[in-house]
């Protein structure tokens, strides 16, 4: 089959099986075309639970689809590649926060979304890269323990100066390959160009930006923008994704090893064959489901 004839049998079948795929931006283009929703992680999921469709397929990595089950335990979600994984999520469990608890009595707890479910399971509060500063400032508490991503949480310190953080050394590996070095070469071959960056990169890099926030922020800060040319500061995706969607401006990966190797990992062939009934199911007991939401309700209940 061609591209084109594959994307077609892909619709047909998730209307035939009662799917709703959601497609993380940093698929790739071809993927995102089958979508119906695109997006950060934690807006697919709240996507998933308004949708009528019995079966949701994640596009995307493990945590992503763990949160679309804490949210939708009703739903059968599926994962599109059994080893689409996040180094990040793998580095904090729900043990080592119980053990960062004793070391910092009184600290609240917030995780980035960008955890396991059992992770979540022993969180105070989780946030997103773009709601993170406002739900901190909005915590009650001027103790804030930030987990995993100690890169994410110097950002959100600077935005909130008045409390007191501590962190652990995590963070994101792709995000981490970008350098002050990159910046200042982007800069030099494209002096024009705006420099929109995610707050997973490196304090050095960020400090350089033009723009800081999420990956749907930087999307759309690019298309409202009147500029013409943009340096981005992420998974090269969303320099492919921006491109085609606006052919009259130009858009240039920071770094040519900025990929994440996990997402990648899904290919139009791996979703058709979900949608055959070859996907990974995702299982979450009661008890989990129950624990992990606590932690995003109160995102929400914080402004998330």
């Amino acid at each position: 089959m061609t591209i084109r004839q594959l994307q077609d049998e892909i619709r047909r079948l998730k209307e035939e099986k009662d799917f709703c795929i959601l497609v993380h931006a940093y698929q790739s283009e071809e993927v995102t075309e089958i979508a119906d929703f695109v997006g950060d992680s934690f807006g697919l999921s709240q996507s998933a639970a308004q949708v009528p469709q019995k079966n949701i397929l994640m596009c995307g990595v493990r945590f992503m689809a763990e949160t679309v089950k804490i949210l939708s335990p009703e739903k059968r979600v599926f994962l599109s590649h059994k080893d689409a994984g996040c180094p990040m999520a793998d580095q904090i469990d729900a043990e080592t926060i119980r053990q960062l608890r004793q070391m910092y009595p009184g600290y609240t707890v917030v995780t980035y979304i960008n955890t396991t479910a059992e992770a979540k399971t022993e969180s105070d509060v989780c946030v997103t890269s773009s709601s993170a500063p406002q739900i901190v400032k909005n915590i009650p508490n001027d103790k804030i323990l930030f987990l995993p991503d100690c890169n994410l949480g110097a950002w959100v310190k600077e935005q909130v100066p008045e409390k007191e953080f501590q962190f652990m050394r995590g963070g994101c590996p792709t995000h981490l390959r970008m350098s002050a070095a990159d910046v200042k070469a982007a800069k030099e071959a494209h002096p024009e160009a705006l420099f929109l960056v995610h707050p997973e990169c490196h304090p050095s890099v960020v400090a350089l930006a033009d723009y800081v926030g999420s990956t749907t922020g930087i999307m759309a800060y690019a298309k409202k923008s009147d500029k013409r040319e943009f340096i981005i500061g992420t998974e090269n995706s969303i320099v492919e994704h921006l491109q085609y969607a606006c052919p009259d401006k130009r858009f240039y990966a920071l770094s040519k090893d900025c990929v994440c190797h996990n997402m990648k990992l899904t290919t139009l062939m791996d979703v058709y064959a979900c949608l055959k009934g070859e996907g990974e199911e995702i299982f979450l007991d009661g008890e989990t489901v129950r624990k992990a939401k606590r932690s995003l309700d109160n995102m929400l209940a914080y402004g998330g």
